[in-house]
């Protein structure tokens, strides 16, 4: 432990000791400058054209479009040569049990974890290159998870997600060191194209808080990706696409807490890795202002039924309708998921509207597609709008997101009993759409939906307010369970969240304090009467996280 702190050290030194520190990119794990950036574009000072859907994105591809000349925003100046990345640090807290999705390489635990990222980079026309490691210190209490009083019957329905997919409760049994590539990437620029090895975490589609496909929810991949680092201007309209190659691992790690039901029902992972291949393509009309629509198509399979045909190697371009690819393909374990988005944005009204519809088992053909549209489909929609109102300097912020990933009344008619079947980020050979133990997209659980809505005060980067919201936790296993009973009610969190941002010169803070209120937590009653409405146990926990962001600028 002793020498990684040292050289760590050495590392931040070596940085520090560069003289020309400019040419930062927009990574995911700075949410504040991710957000920040989303509101200038709001009031207009980047282009409508430019969708912010396929993230991270470069310096150099912003400042093309922002039409701000603004002496604040000198930090988003790029210069070719060296450069050395924000200096990243989190502090996240959990005090009775996990909360909080969206935080990369960290993990959803009890306890207190640490995270470190800051890099160094090269920048030219023609070439870029960024090492920007990541380090995780985890607490990793263990805490009450799922009980094992419950049935054998109901334990396995527990046990069926837990088995098609990577889920873990807790991530192993003590504390956890991670040192991870990180945000490193090296790419090769031609025009507005860039071709690149990467294992940043990435961003796709038009979601504030969650994304269908890929988020900030997980550790980053290892992947080659060929995609427009801009725009790309047509007669009809501007064009964006990502094509990307990588590998994705399980973690390894068992699901339950309780060692007695793993070794009862859980279904050990195979140790194989998967390949993930994965399509973006965004389309804005040049008549509508704003409008960007467009589609995403992930592919992952284990490598172990791979052939090594251009069928496996680029599964995204695969007939869409089973009928022509997909029942007598089975037995190779290829799980896809397909999502439809858009986004408009309203500059002169301040706001934008946006949604994310996906479908993990593709319809038969397009009949059935139109005619079931809501057989395992997953969706989301939201809002952000800014209000002027009678202060010199802050704006009125709301936004908003709603994501549902319940299995929908289809599964009464489509499977045998009321019990359901797969969920979004789950499936039955490739056991889900996740990375080491976690979700690429959607973080609130398997089977979960929220409805968030944050009310704030901002001005640049600095933000004062709340956020309310309310998750339906695993609802697919509930009904599954115990749907057809009155004793046991769902469980819904209810969270009560303060934010707090700001910048001083090169310094940002961003903070979060939520307060949130299990109802029915994990299905416990709090006594043990029989009667119908029986009182659930209720848990309450605090979720907390700070994190500090150095700009490096030029001496």
């Amino acid at each position: 432990m002793g020498k990684i702190i040292r050289n760590f050290c050495l590392l931040i030194c070596f940085m520090l000791s560069i003289d020309q520190v400019l040419g930062q990119g927009i990574t995911q794990n700075l949410p504040v400058v991710n957000e920040y950036i989303r509101r200038e574009q709001l009031k207009s000072n980047i282009d409508p054209k430019f969708s912010l859907i396929n993230r991270p994105v470069s310096l150099q591809s912003l400042n093309n479009f922002s039409t701000n000349q603004d002496s604040s925003q000198n930090w988003l100046l790029t210069k070719d040569g060296f450069s050395v990345s924000p200096m990243v640090t989190k502090i996240i807290h959990n005090s009775n049990r996990p909360y909080g999705w969206g935080l990369g390489i960290a993990q959803p635990s009890v306890g207190f974890q640490l995270y470190q990222n800051i890099g160094v980079g090269f920048n030219s026309k023609r070439f870029s290159f960024q090492f920007a490691p990541e380090f995780l210190i985890n607490q990793n209490k263990a805490f009450d998870g799922f009980p094992d009083q419950f049935n054998e019957r109901i334990t396995r329905e527990r046990f069926f997600y837990w088995n098609n997919g990577d889920f873990p409760e807790r991530f192993g049994t003590g504390n956890v060191l991670k040192a991870w590539w990180g945000q490193s990437s090296i790419a090769v620029n031609v025009w507005k194209l860039a071709l690149g090895v990467s294992t940043e975490n990435i961003w796709w589609g038009p979601g504030q808080f969650n994304s269908l496909s890929y988020s900030n929810n997980a550790q980053g991949f290892y992947h080659v990706k060929l995609q427009t680092k801009e725009p790309i201007k047509t007669p009809i309209g501007n064009f964006e696409f990502n094509i990307l190659s990588g590998r994705i691992d399980d973690s390894g790690i068992h699901p339950s807490q309780s060692e007695n039901l793993n070794s009862a029902f859980f279904r050990e992972f195979s140790g194989d890795w998967k390949y993930m291949n994965s399509l973006l393509f965004s389309y804005n009309p040049k008549w509508i202002r704003g409008l960007h629509l467009g589609f995403i198509r992930t592919n992952q399979q284990y490598s172990q039924f791979m052939d090594g045909s251009i069928r496996d190697i680029f599964p995204v371009f695969n007939a869409v309708q089973k009928v022509n690819f997909g029942f007598d393909r089975d037995e190779e374990g290829r799980d896809q998921q397909i999502v439809l988005f858009g986004k408009f944005l309203i500059q002169k009204a301040k706001a934008e509207f946006y949604f994310e519809y996906g479908r993990r088992d593709h319809a038969f053909n397009w009949r059935e597609a139109i005619l079931n549209p809501e057989h395992a489909r997953a969706y989301l929609f939201g809002f952000n709008k800014l209000v002027e109102i009678a202060h010199p300097k802050y704006n009125l912020q709301l936004r908003g997101e709603l994501v549902h990933q319940q299995e929908s009344v289809n599964r009464y008619i489509r499977y045998p009993g009321l019990r359901g079947n797969q969920t979004w980020h789950t499936h039955g050979r490739a056991r889900g759409f996740t990375n080491q133990g976690q979700p690429l997209g959607v973080g609130i659980g398997v089977g979960s939906n929220v409805q968030t809505l944050e009310i704030a005060f901002v001005e640049g980067f600095n933000k004062r307010g709340i956020v309310l919201e309310r998750l339906e936790n695993h609802q697919d296993f509930y009904y599954r369970a115990f749907g057809q009973q009155q004793k046991i009610k769902p469980w819904i969190d209810l969270s009560l969240g303060f934010l707090w941002d700001q910048k001083w010169e090169n310094f940002i803070l961003g903070s979060k304090v939520q307060l949130i209120n299990a109802n029915n937590y994990q299905w416990q009653l709090s006594d043990d009467r029989q009667e119908a409405f029986s009182k659930g146990f209720n848990l309450f926990s605090v979720y907390s996280q700070v994190h500090f962001i150095y700009l490096f600028q030029k001496r």
